[in-house]
């Protein structure tokens, strides 16, 4: 028997032992789906319960369950049902923090509504919904589409240089870690570094509303089947995570929510995001590796990811970074199509970051009323204050844009380092229709003849060669 007959037997073997296994319904301990009553609790019991028979299948049936923070343990998944929806409640004292990755730098940040810590096989699937709440907790709304401009913030004082005080004045053992649930002991008092003495944006405090769905070093995950709505911060998030399918996901929001990605892949390996339809006001699918200097520090990358068959509206396309201290490497986006999104093929990184993206492949990808078809950038929102630059700049090397086709505002803008440009950037059989043709900065001999562009006002290449401004 090949290897692709064995592992569809396996496959086959491992749904057949997962759809046996026991189902534990919510209600039986004490949830109810009035949308208004608080079922965390409930919830959490059946949870724990499931754990302590051996495991098995959480089971939401039709209704709507309000729930905080809720945290899976080994053995359990979940199966929001046809019907069913799993509603967050607005509280932030619902989502006690808990020691995480957020935007790149490990540290503690509120818990997601759903958790998953240190886990190996788990699924989560059913039919149903996964509401956020987003629009209902504080914060700026406005209609989806692209953001309006925004002022970049006066540069801050700079403040006297001194040392960050060292993490043993804050954690005492066993310090917190990504690999096991570990929840603040203070809440009301975070401490301003990180448990590796990593000085924390904000000094540490001001907590974000929850994302919804947080896998936190798991292997072998999958999520499918499920439609995932107003999320209040990013909607499907996976960090040091191994081995991952999400299919058939359908992931929108109604109105504007700032930092509403659909799909997070933090620092993981072998991942395969297929079938999903997302619309949204931050990137669509964004690929990350951890940020400056914590990131420099963890050093993981994310890498062998492919992204295919999906439907992208309103949000910022499929990008990469702008977290890729630790690399971002062997990606493929392939069959998918853009229709009135922000961007659609995007890297993006800041001097501070260091890292390196590379081998990564745009393929068959249809465009229609985007904004810019490439963002491919080096100095993405350099909003200050900014920290300092990393020791070696982020390299951009070996980038494949294949069938690129349709229709676009602009057709971009490609901008390395002056001292570091973009390598091995080429474009095979593309053809776009836009007003606006591509600035390419600091890139070192692009291939560019597989480009074409139609209906330009002015020059359809502005080039700049490396070295230049």
């Amino acid at each position: 028997m090949n290897f692709l007959c064995r592992l569809f037997c396996l496959a086959a073997l491992a749904a057949t032992a997962r759809a046996a296994r026991p189902a534990f319904d919510v209600t039986a301990y004490g949830a109810v789906g009035d949308g208004a009553t608080v079922a965390t609790a409930s919830i959490q019991r059946t949870i724990d319960a499931c754990a302590a028979a051996g495991g098995g299948v959480v089971a939401v049936p039709p209704g709507v369950f309000l729930s905080g923070a809720l945290y899976f343990k080994p053995g359990v998944d979940l199966e929001v049902r046809t019907g069913a929806v799993l509603k967050s409640t607005t509280n932030l004292a619902d989502f006690p923090p808990v020691y995480t990755s957020w935007e790149g730098v490990e540290r503690y940040w509120t818990s997601g509504l759903l958790n998953f810590v240190g886990m190996t096989d788990v699924s989560v699937s059913g039919g149903g919904t996964i509401d956020g709440s987003g629009l209902a907790w504080p914060g700026p709304r406005r209609p989806l589409g692209p953001r309006p401009p925004r002022a970049a913030p006066p540069a801050a004082p700079a403040a006297p240089a001194a040392p960050p005080p060292p993490a043993e004045a804050f954690y005492h053992a066993p310090l917190p870690s990504v690999e096991r649930l570990s929840l603040a002991p203070d809440p009301a008092h975070l401490p301003p570094v990180n448990a590796a003495g990593i000085p924390l944006p904000g000094a540490g405090g001001r907590l974000s509303p929850p994302r919804t769905m947080v896998f936190q070093d798991c292997a072998r995950v999958r999520v499918s089947n499920l439609t995932v709505k107003n999320q209040a911060r990013w909607a499907v998030v996976f960090i040091y995570c191994r081995e991952v399918e999400a299919a058939d996901l359908t992931i929108h929001t109604e109105s504007y929510i700032p930092s509403s990605d659909g799909v997070d892949v933090c620092s993981c390996e072998n991942v395969r995001i297929h079938g999903c339809d997302i619309s949204c006001n931050d990137d669509n699918i964004t690929i990350k590796a951890g940020k400056d200097a914590d990131g420099l520090r963890v050093n993981r990358p994310s890498e062998h990811v492919t992204i295919s068959d999906c439907v992208f509206g309103s949000g910022g396309g499929v990008a990469m970074g702008s977290e890729v201290s630790g690399g971002v490497r062997h990606v493929v986006v392939e069959r998918c199509r853009f229709t009135g999104t922000g961007t659609a093929a995007r890297i993006k990184s800041q001097p501070s970051r260091g890292g390196a993206v590379e081998d990564i492949v745009f393929r068959d990808l249809q465009l229609t009323d985007v904004a810019r078809a490439v963002e491919f950038d080096v100095q993405w929102r350099m909003v200050p204050p900014l920290p300092p630059p990393a020791a070696v700049l982020t390299a951009i090397r070996d980038i494949r844009l294949i069938r690129v086709n349709g229709t676009a505002r602009a057709a971009g803008i490609v901008r390395g380092f002056p001292t570091q440009p973009i390598e091995g950037l080429s474009f095979e059989d593309c053809s776009l229709q836009t007003p606006r043709g591509l600035v390419v900065l600091n890139a070192r001999d692009p291939d560019l003849s597989g480009l074409k562009l139609a209906g330009v006002q002015g020059e359809p290449i502005i080039r700049s060669e490396p070295g230049q401004p």
